[in-house]
């Protein structure tokens, strides 16, 4: 019986370390199908990240090594009389695209579901907006709204209608941006289209038969549903948003009838009276048209953790506010 005993004793601790021994296997596999990814985090991401941390704490250009100054970029930061109003039109555009978009596309496809005939071309049309390249899309938008000269100018002249000077006046600047962005909404349009065809349809005719309203069913069957592609587009909006630049740039060339200025840097940022001036934009003029990479590079940082704190506050929140899971 003694002899059982030590050999089921000293069995133990060899299933131990059979059992570490696979453990640490399972480990290894994990991490070798990770690698590639963790390998192009580190080089793509966490690498840049570092970099940009480590300038942002000297002075440099291109041409000259960096210089260690410690603080001084970032208090430059808080006095920068620029970067404050940079940084206004970017919350503003924020603020109100990202939940223009949201719910433009999301009407725009429980109206093209609820069609019986000729879907697919209203889905066609809808979405070739989103097809263009920005830049092109700008370029017509901005001239489709010029004044005076434009198409809709000229329309709304017939109804007897003076209409705004669109991205030539500051106070209209920014709604026009969001009308362009609304105007190729399409890419979103089709997202929503997608995930309002997967709601169960038994879950909609059980609220019916229960006595549920139609703002009923769509606010307890349909928003839960689809509660996953609410949540990706609110972040993709946002983080896409603080990083504005594209449309901003060339409709402010456009509406100012100048181009882009030596050094790839417009002398129209901003126009009209830094209107359009985004957060964006200003990093890049300090950066490559004051040669201040290592203050461009602290807007940068300031840039990242403001986007990953957005993220995680809406991955938090975001589902309680639209009642999803608690």
């Amino acid at each position: 019986m003694s002899s059982i005993t030590l050999t089921g004793d000293r069995v133990r601790p060899v299933l131990r370390r059979g059992s570490r021994h696979r453990s640490w296997r399972s480990r290894l596999v994990v991490l070798s199908f990770m690698a590639p990814a963790l390998i192009g985090l580190a080089v793509f991401l966490g690498y840049p990240l570092a970099a940009a941390v480590y300038f942002s704490f000297t002075r440099f250009s291109l041409l000259n090594p960096p210089e260690f100054v410690g603080l001084d970029n970032w208090k430059y930061l808080f006095s920068d009389p620029l970067v404050g109003q940079a940084a206004y039109n970017t919350l503003w555009l924020t603020v109100v695209m990202v939940p223009a978009r949201m719910l433009a596309a999301l009407l725009t496809a429980m109206l093209l579901n609820a069609m019986k005939r000729a879907r697919g071309l209203y889905r066609v049309l809808f979405y070739l907006p989103a097809l263009a390249p920005p830049v092109t899309s700008t370029i017509a938008f901005v001239l489709l709204l010029k004044p005076q000269t434009g198409p809709v100018d000229a329309f709304l002249r017939t109804l007897g209608i003076d209409g705004p000077r669109w991205f030539n006046d500051p106070a209209w600047a920014k709604p026009a941006l969001v009308l362009l962005a609304l105007w190729g909404v399409g890419d979103l349009m089709i997202i929503f289209v997608a995930a309002l065809l997967d709601v169960p349809v038994e879950q909609h005719e059980a609220a019916a038969l229960d006595g549920a309203n139609a703002f009923q069913r769509f606010r307890y069957v349909t928003l839960p549903a689809i509660n996953p592609v609410i949540v990706f587009a609110a972040i993709t909006g946002v983080i896409g948003t603080l990083q504005y630049f594209t449309q901003a740039a060339v409709a402010a060339s456009v509406a100012s009838n100048q181009v882009t200025g030596g050094g790839g840097v417009s002398g129209t940022f901003g126009y009209p009276e830094n209107s359009m001036l985004t957060y964006p934009m200003w990093l890049y003029t300090e950066g490559f048209r004051y040669n201040l990479f290592g203050y461009a590079n602290v807007m940068a940082v300031v840039l990242f953790v403001v986007s990953m704190t957005v993220t995680v506050v809406l991955l938090k929140r975001f589902r309680t506010f639209i009642g999803g899971d608690r």
